[in-house]
């Protein structure tokens, strides 16, 4: 069992072996060194107290914690045999799930600010009481000689003249904390949108932590739902010049728009940045999926039947590519990006030859008469329209969203799929406005089945997908059979409306979707 736990996804000469549990693909070549860093993420299966929500002491919380911190030092000194310069463990990794604040108060640190002071808690392990859970971390970077970045629960005394002192007389924060590789505490950030953490507080002022490194440049920190909002994820990359973000999340997976390396990986294309994301592994509680992200390459880890953990080590590159944008592309020469370029015009669906122009009525037919109907999708109530034959041209709308498909299907499958919209404030597990364009797959034949959570699925599509979103934050979701991520050939803006194109499928798709974010409107 310790093998498994301690397996990795890792470099071997020139190629990684990386990938999804059921999918691998062949990693970009090995760049030299000035080009690229070499890092670690870990999934990992923590070890869970029996009852979160009862009394313990600190000791016996602390046994508990050296349980997943000497897994955690396995992973740092196998990748270190590897050349990794920096490693990424999950939120919640040490000290588990579910407690109340009571209770998880013996499993917490006192940590000081990096920002006041400088620390080495493995070498001034003294300083402070109540950080044994820092000192083994940053013993870990210092063996392993790597920077490491790590999650735990901190307590920090407060006095009654502070006006957001909570009555216990403490703040309880929920942070990641980076370590140098000779030891030091760099810097720390404390979760600012909690998910239903009633252990913590969210602090007063969000913090916007970044940390610089001489293998990478600058780094950008941030922890799992933050990855949903613009305090701090966004704020982040438009003011801070970040390419690299470290983002430790426990992430409970919900299909068909919101899965882990989803996200995960829409929002490295959207940034253009490398993510480096790692994931609790508790596939009973839906939760995993890890990744190391870069615009135009993933190497991932989801897997919700193998019980062990897995540690995924890629090599990447400095300074990120995106993917071509719409200025940029030579795509107008394709005859499928010519259509989609008269239907944003204003021209008729129509093709030109030496002699006459061709109209396609059935292309017209598909547009205008299919019914809509409506289908809960993610707990919100979507406006969707069925997709029929070989290819087509649809549209549909919902308050002021109006998305759109220009679709042709090699082969058709048994399966059916619809084109969906919503525009509108999303309310359960979470408040925040949200405008989706999704082409997605039924669960079965019934029209309340559209968009259920499917994994696999064997539709071909060659497809553009656009609509007229009215925010520039959209972020590019895109999924294959076996949860395989995939990327768009082209995304960008065209008439002020943002479109994903995309063909030559690899395997069925499972969902594509523009998923747009509205931050003032929350």
């Amino acid at each position: 069992q310790q093998e498994s736990l301690t397996a990795p996804l890792f470099l071997c000469g020139c190629y990684m072996v990386a990938l999804g549990a059921h999918t691998g693909e062949e990693c970009m070549a090995k760049h030299h060194e000035a080009e690229s860093y070499v890092a670690a993420v870990y999934e990992h299966p923590s070890i869970l107290s029996p009852n979160p929500l009862a009394l313990t002491s600190r000791q016996q919380a602390f046994e508990l914690m050296n349980q997943n911190l000497d897994i955690y030092e396995q992973q740092v000194m196998t990748v270190a045999q590897k050349g990794v310069q920096i490693i990424v463990f999950p939120e919640d990794g040490i000290h588990g799930l579910n407690f109340t604040r009571t209770s998880i108060y013996p499993f917490l640190d006192f940590m000081p600010s990096p920002q006041v002071v400088r620390w080495n808690p493995c070498l001034e392990p003294h300083h402070f009481n109540d950080t044994e859970v820092l000192q083994r971390l940053s013993c870990m970077a210092i063996k392993g000689d790597m920077f490491l970045v790590a999650n735990l629960g901190t307590k920090q005394p407060c006095h009654i003249s502070d006006p957001g002192c909570p009555n216990d007389g403490r703040y309880q924060f929920n942070p990641d904390v980076v370590f140098s590789n000779n030891g030091t505490l760099v810097d720390r950030y404390r979760k600012h949108n909690l998910y239903f953490e009633a252990a913590f507080d969210v602090p007063l002022k969000v913090d916007h932590t970044t940390f610089d490194t001489l293998f990478a440049d600058r780094f950008g920190v941030f922890t799992c739902f933050d990855i949903l909002f613009f305090n701090p994820a966004v704020r982040l990359l438009r003011d801070y010049k970040v390419k690299h973000v470290v983002h430790p999340t426990a992430w409970m997976n919900q299909l068909p728009l919101l899965a882990a390396t989803e996200i995960q990986k829409a929002f490295a294309v959207a940034f253009g940045v490398n993510v480096l994301a790692a994931n609790v592994h508790h596939p009973v509680l839906g939760m995993t999926g890890s990744g190391i992200h870069t615009p135009l390459k993933s190497f991932w880890y989801h897997d919700m039947e193998n019980p062990n953990g897995r540690l995924i080590i890629a090599q990447v590159t400095k300074n990120p590519v995106g993917i071509i944008d719409a200025e940029n592309a030579t795509g107008e020469m394709d005859p499928s990006h010519s259509k989609f370029l008269k239907i944003l015009s204003g021209h008729p669906y129509c093709e030109k030859d030496a002699q006459e122009v061709h109209c396609n009525e059935a292309t017209k037919w598909n547009r205008n008469a299919l019914p809509i109907f409506h289908s809960e999708m993610m707990y919100d109530n979507f406006t969707l329209v069925s997709i029929w034959g070989k290819e087509g041209y649809l549209h549909v709308c919902s308050n002021g969203l109006c998305c759109y498909l220009l679709y042709e299907r090699p082969t058709l499958s048994k399966e059916l799929y619809a084109l969906g919209v919503f525009d509108g404030l999303h309310t359960v597990h979470g408040t925040y406005y949200i405008q989706v364009c999704a082409l997605v797959r039924y669960g079965s034949l019934g029209f309340d089945t559209c968009g259920q959570e499917i994994t696999e699925a064997t539709g071909i599509f060659e497809f553009h997908l656009w609509g007229n979103f009215s925010t520039s934050y959209i972020f590019p979701l895109f999924l294959t059979s076996g949860m395989t991520l995939d990327v768009p050939d082209q995304l960008g803006w065209e008439n002020d409306h943002y479109f994903l194109r995309k063909s030559g499928l690899s395997s069925g798709l499972v969902m594509a979707a523009l998923y747009g974010r509205l931050y003032k409107r929350d």
